[in-house]
């Protein structure tokens, strides 16, 4: 198996099988143990065996409890009783945050104003105090550093931390203890925790085990650092959760010596691992949990016939931004669609049009004319007919007989 050759210090130096264990025992009965399971129709569709990892059944929805909780279970007594401080605006923030109040830690998170409210709100439900400093994360996590330093915090790294990817790490005991069948393990990867926790704790079980690591074709920077790319970073991506300008110092050094593979995803292939996780499995992930099922759908022929690991690494969601998601992947598929119609004004055009949407059983949703702002003639305009049809094939057989009756139809594509 090839290996990314340039890192030079080992995996094992680093971060140890036996340091996942020790957070296993540390953490155990105070995080929930997920269930790992087939996915018939998943495997069907992918070529090859797939187990879920459903870790958005955590009680905060994410993997980030694990290496949270290690991390304050390590801290000395004293410093427990002054609290402890991070920089995050999602996962982490919570997990800390939750298992911070459980166990008697004050908890203090440094959020960017620009923040949305919904997340802090969430933070301080479970526990945490909200901090609003700063424009951007690093304007936010210097912010931190020196909250750390004036106020005797101790700072948790959401990721970039040995005793943080370890408590990641026991993702992986728990998959390979309940499916040790299990060759391939694709992970999600940000600023590296759980890859380099996951990763860790899958060679030393299973020596020969794939590891495969994702990322975000907008976010591409621990890709960069381990494969000397300089593909350009940032932009608005579903998977806010592995959208990393910075990737771990630590945690790179640990994936140099581990990863098999890389893989990079687009949006629209989150989107649409999304939605079929939601259609198939019944279960609600965030843009960075489909990662990993978005690599193996659009990479079939580097996974045909392996058994195959993914672990759903969270499920917090907005939900206006999960019902576009789901929109859009109707759209994609051919079942929701918008129609523009070059028409004559005058009495009767559209209700032509409507003849045929009839004759075809395709659902009219919404209809917008605009006769002011288009290149046509005083006397034409342009109408958009938003419909639902039953599939692709229907829509296209509606657009054929309109087209044949002189009508100039064009679809707006969605990206």
């Amino acid at each position: 198996m090839q290996k990314f050759a340039n890192q030079a210090v080992q995996a094992t130096s680093l971060l140890t099988l036996a340091d996942v264990r020790a957070a296993a025992e540390r953490i155990a009965g105070k995080v929930v143990h997920t269930p790992t399971m087939h996915s018939r129709t998943l495997s069907d569709i992918a070529g090859c065996d797939i187990w879920i990892k459903f870790e958005n059944h955590q009680f905060t929805a994410a993997y980030k409890e694990r290496g949270a909780l290690n991390a304050l279970l390590l801290l000395p007594e004293d410093q427990r009783s002054r609290g402890v401080i991070a920089a995050s605006a999602g996962n982490h923030a919570q997990g800390l945050s939750y298992h911070g109040r459980r166990l008697g830690v004050p908890v203090t998170i440094v959020m960017p104003r620009t923040t949305p409210m919904v997340k802090v709100m969430q933070t301080e439900s479970v526990g945490g105090t909200v901090v609003l400093e700063g424009e951007t994360f690093d304007e936010a996590s210097a912010h931190a550093r020196r909250l750390e330093q004036e106020l005797g915090l101790a700072f948790v790294h959401p990721f970039d931390e040995p005793a943080v990817a370890a408590g990641q790490g026991t993702v992986a005991l728990e998959m390979l203890e309940d499916v040790p069948e299990i060759d391939t393990l694709v992970i999600p990867v940000g600023g590296g925790g759980l890859a380099s926790g996951m990763g860790t704790a899958a060679r030393g079980l299973k020596p020969d085990i794939r590891l495969v690591g994702v990322e975000a074709e907008l976010f591409p920077s621990m890709f960069n650092l381990l494969r000397g790319t300089r593909h350009p970073i940032g932009g608005d991506t579903l998977a806010e959760g592995i959208a990393v300008f910075e990737p771990g110092k630590f945690t790179s050094q640990v994936l140099g010596a581990l990863l098999d593979d890389f893989l990079l995803v687009s949006e629209s292939e989150m989107e649409s691992a999304l939605a079929l996780l939601l259609q198939i499995e019944k279960t609600v992930v965030e843009g960075a949990g489909a990662a990993g099922l978005a690599a193996v759908l659009a990479n079939r022929e580097k996974f045909a016939g392996r058994k195959v690991g993914i672990v759903l690494s969270g499920g917090n969601i907005d939900t206006r931004l999960l019902a576009n998601v789901l929109l859009r992947d109707l759209a994609r598929s051919g079942r929701l669609a918008r129609l523009r119609l070059t028409l004559q004004d005058r009495p009767g055009a559209l209700f032509k049009v409507m003849e045929e949407f009839n004759q075809h059983n395709i659902n009219i949703i919404e209809i917008w004319h605009q006769r002011i702002f288009t290149h046509l003639p005083a006397k034409g305009l342009i109408t958009d007919i938003e419909c639902e049809a039953r599939d692709r094939e229907q829509l296209e057989a509606l657009v054929a007989a309109l087209r044949a009756k002189g009508y100039d139809v064009s679809q707006v594509d969605v990206n």
